[in-house]
């Protein structure tokens, strides 16, 4: 077996053994990066490889002496694309924003590298993190792991691909539509929406209203997308808001007793009476999915939000333009730059003004309703399954899908509408790979845990894990240049 082909818990194991060295490690994903990733274009602004070579040699010093940073001790990483790293620069996939080298490394970004990762690059995005399809104007598109013509998804799209090409043991990600979900499912790995404060963000312009975007884990086995959950999780005092659990929690046993799987009741939401278009084939693979968890005992049933969706999506889309306009305002204090920014970012912008106090408190309102309505169907069921998204992987030269089965998308981001639901109640929330079409393309299922019950979730998702080897044993096509 190839050393990028191992799991990363098999990795941190055989290199604390000193199996492998860091070195080894490091020489391996660099090779297989030159390899495949100038057809995917999944990982960008790739350091100097003689520079990373040397910091994993000194990774390999500490061993010799004894000494190891963490359970990422030498691992490769490449970071999302909107996430700060010091030294390396952070485009946010803009072109006003090309040449931006942070000085200080976000939160997420510190505890990794305590913990003992190299930073090796970024993982590509779309402009400003916005749309569920990742490309820009400084990069180019990344390209799905099972068709190099089609969508990766987003916005962690270029992390999605490059797990599941083995450019990455595991990749970080962050979620405010869908975006550690969407890629996940499209490219057939795990993507977790953490609790809303379990991974906080810093730095950031606001922490008290802005509490919808997250960032967290995405990876191609349970485990070790719990192992790096417990690496980014944590109370800091700079996010007031923040969890106060320790990350350490999430080390624990992944194994869920038959007694208790045969216990778990899930409402499957399918696609909401009707109200959510979707393409063929997608409910029914999901379907599919459940049914391996009908296997292990679970009681699956239908179940109905008992909320108009309606009412839902039209306060979401107050919290979004807000939350999106007050990141897209400092660059448009320059009038010039209207034109480097693209047009979903403007619209996102532009909508934004004139909403009045009144309409956003009105939205709040709309939202404490809609969690309040969920904790009512968590009465019932201990999870909530839903499609991650609505259409299967599309043309990487279209900008958005325009249409779903003749119903046309009023926005850029309505054709992901089914995974707004977590992120609005602020809910955990797991992408598995659910199975695959005709035409070889993948697609996941959501699986909605109850309030902070993140550890509960993955032992779901690990329990399903076991009797999904079909689906996750599917590799992607392997192509170089």
């Amino acid at each position: 077996m190839d050393i990028t082909d191992l799991s990363a818990s098999a990795l941190s194991v055989a290199i604390h053994e000193r199996r492998i060295s860091c070195r080894e490690v490091m020489q391996a994903y660099l090779e297989r990066i030159q390899w495949v990733n100038p057809r995917f274009n999944a990982i960008v602004n790739l350091q100097n490889p003689a520079d990373l070579l040397q910091q994993a040699d000194d990774r390999d010093v500490m061993l010799a002496r004894g000494e190891s940073m963490g359970w990422m001790h030498g691992m490769p990483q490449a970071i999302k694309d909107l996430s700060n790293t010091a030294g390396v620069r952070t485009t946010l996939g803009s072109p006003l924003m090309r040449d931006f080298v942070p000085a200080t490394d976000s939160l997420m970004v510190r505890r990794m590298k305590a913990a003992g990762c190299i930073v090796i690059g970024k993982t590509n995005v779309p402009e400003f993190g916005l749309g569920s399809h990742t490309f820009n104007t400084v990069f180019g598109p990344t390209r799905n792991a099972f068709d190099p013509a089609l969508s990766a998804g987003g916005s962690s799209g270029g992390a999605a691909v490059a797990l599941a090409q083995r450019l990455l043991p595991v990749a970080d990600g962050s979620d405010f539509m869908g975006s550690l979900r969407n890629p996940a499912a499209w490219n057939n790995v795990f993507g977790l929406r953490p609790s809303q404060g379990r991974v906080p963000m810093l730095p950031a312009q606001d922490v008290w209203i802005s509490q919808l975007g997250t960032e967290g884990p995405m990876a191609r086995n349970v485990q070790d997308l719990a192992q790096l959950l417990a690496i980014q999780a944590g109370f800091d005092p700079q996010a007031p808001l923040s969890i106060a659990d320790d990350g350490q929690r999430f080390l624990g046993s992944l194994h869920m007793e038959a007694t208790n799987v045969a216990r778990a009741r899930i409402g499957w939401l399918g696609d909401l009476g009707g109200h959510l278009p979707m393409e063929a084939g997608i409910l029914e693979v999901c379907e599919q999915a459940l049914q391996r968890l009908a296997g292990l005992g679970c009681r699956v049933e239908p179940a109905a939000l008992g909320m108009e969706p309606s009412r839902i999506w039209e306060g979401w889309l107050v919290w979004r333009k807000l939350l999106v306009a007050s990141r897209i305002a400092p660059f448009l204090l320059k009038a010039d730059n209207r034109r480097h920014i693209k047009p979903e970012a403007l619209w996102e912008h532009d909508q934004a003004q004139g909403v009045t106090g009144a309409q956003f408190m009105s939205a709040s309102t709309t939202r404490t309703a809609f969690y309040l309505r969920m904790l009512a169907l968590f009465e019932r069921y201990d999870y909530l399954a839903l499609p991650v998204a609505q259409v299967w992987p599309f043309d990487v030269d279209a900008r958005w899908p325009q249409q779903i089965n003749g119903v046309p998308m009023d926005t850029y981001h309505r054709w992901m509408e089914v995974v707004i639901y977590a992120t609005f109640a602020g809910l955990p929330c797991i992408s598995v790979p659910a199975g695959f079409n005709a035409d070889g393309l993948p697609m996941g299922l959501q699986l909605i845990g109850r309030p902070q019950a993140d550890f509960a979730l993955l032992q779901l998702a690990h329990a399903y894990e076991q009797v999904a080897q079909d689906v996750l044993q599917r590799a992607p096509i392997q192509q170089a240049r």
